[in-house]
């Protein structure tokens, strides 16, 4: 059984206790953010991913150059290769072997780049996004707001729609990152030591 379906019956206890613990005439403000549609739809996520073409777009450019050239090689070197001397189509051979794999290191050192900077990038927004949710759900006065793990919700609770909107209203490009802050340090009960 997954984690998540283990949770639901405490999320559920933990929901009805936070109920009981309230007055019987304040009532709980909940609400539901589908991140995912935030991850696909905000305008910092579309930013960041241009971004990274930009940051990438010559190097992609270069291999896929580097790759045509090496397969009118290899075109070549089958039409022609009957015709031409041992000496000179061992070394035409060999060139187009080493020409391969300075190809495969490139790619895979762009690859290994790109999926780098791409996890960098999708951990920035991600975390900016959590920031705005917060924000935003405080500022409305939700007392809970939920994400992944929700089953079922009423449309009436969904607040990704207002949160996307916050979210267009605001600079594509996400602000420079701020220090992080160090952890509160915890508060020692009254006439604890």
């Amino acid at each position: 059984m997954s984690t998540t379906l283990r949770s639901i019956p405490f999320l559920a206890l933990g929901l009805c206790g936070l109920m009981a613990s309230q007055p019987a005439s304040a009532e709980i403000k909940i609400g539901y953010v589908d991140f995912q549609k935030l991850m696909t739809e905000a305008p910092q996520v579309k930013s960041a991913m241009q971004a990274l073409q930009n940051e990438f777009g010559t190097r992609q450019r270069e291999l896929v150059a580097m790759q045509n050239d090496l397969k009118a090689r290899d075109e070549k070197l089958t039409k022609e290769g009957a015709i031409m001397a041992e000496a000179d189509r061992a070394k035409a051979e060999k060139a187009l072997r080493d020409q391969q794999r300075e190809f495969s290191r490139k790619g895979g050192e762009f690859q290994d780049d790109l999926s780098t900077r791409k996890n960098e990038e999708i951990g920035k927004v991600q975390r900016y996004l959590l920031e705005e949710i917060r924000t935003y759900s405080s500022a409305q006065g939700f007392d809970l707001v939920l994400g992944e793990g929700v089953f079922w919700n009423k449309p009436q609770l969904d607040i990704t729609a207002q949160v996307l909107e916050v979210l267009k209203s605001k600079p594509a490009n996400l602000p420079a990152s701020a220090p992080n802050k160090p952890a509160a340090a915890p508060a020692k009960p009254p006439g604890g030591k």
